[in-house]
């Protein structure tokens, strides 16, 4: 029993060794166009019946795992692209692992990689080569220009506004950032794109939500905010969901 045990370990650490030199010899990545678009359209069929209800239409995660983003570059980013196969393939979908045609997973497989911002090529994704094929970390999607519904942070000078509202007065311009589930805490400190603590703006917004951040503790503060911008046409308003105090002064 040890002996086959030992036989077992040298033969994992064999598969593991020889899967690095495949990869360092073919020098592939998933960014170098590794399956064909016909494919990855495919495999978008195939994952709307089989995958979505448990990982959701736009692979995000819901009872199931999400399959791109944060999620994807922790599991797979370095690894070669067999290691996401043979993941998809031995267990999905649920109550069925294993159940659909080889095909039929390399399709869904060029669909996740295709949903994770790499680009196709002319050759479809074939089982032999995906060893050679390394699992690069997602890039980050570009942010859609600022309007209404977008999620934004700006700084400003915080003062009590009538009937218990709250404004963020002599704000800067609002500027998109990641939307809350890309980030590491809705609490997390401010960017750096907000500007400085010194920088004055034009904007005004009526802060929604600000109850839940003690805003009486910073009033004429300068602040720091982040959250949802609803613009209406004579107010623009925000939905809080990151407040901090940047300066106890505006008048820097």
């Amino acid at each position: 029993m040890i002996q086959m045990r030992t036989f077992i370990g040298i033969a994992a650490l064999l598969t593991i060794a020889i899967g690095q030199v495949v990869r360092a010899q073919s020098g592939k990545s998933v960014a170098d166009g590794v399956y064909t678009e016909a494919q990855a359209r495919r495999g978008a069929a195939a994952y709307d019946g089989a995958c979505s209800r448990c990982h959701r239409v736009d692979l995000s995660g819901g009872d199931g795992p999400a399959l791109k983003d944060d999620r994807f570059n922790r599991m797979f980013a370095g690894r070669d692209l067999n290691t996401l196969y043979t993941r998809i393939a031995t267990t999905m979908p649920r109550g069925a692992p294993g159940s659909m045609a080889e095909s039929v997973y390399l399709d869904i497989l060029a669909y996740v990689v295709r949903e994770n911002g790499f680009p196709a090529g002319s050759q479809e994704l074939a089982l032999d080569a995906l060893s050679g094929v390394e699992v690069q970390p997602t890039r980050p999607r570009p942010l859609p220009p600022v309007g209404d519904f977008s999620y934004v942070e700006v700084v400003g000078c915080l003062s009590a506004g009538a009937e218990g509202a709250w404004m963020l007065t002599n704000a800067t311009d609002p500027v998109a950032v990641a939307p809350p589930q890309y980030l590491a805490s809705a609490a997390s400190s401010p960017s750096p794109s907000a500007g400085s603590t010194t920088v004055a703006g034009t904007q005004s917004f009526r802060l929604l939500d600000a109850m839940a951040f003690a805003p009486e503790r910073h009033t004429g503060h300068r602040l720091y905010v982040r959250g949802l911008l609803i613009r209406l046409p004579n107010e623009q308003r925000m939905t809080v969901s990151a407040m901090e105090s940047l300066a106890a002064s505006c008048t820097n």
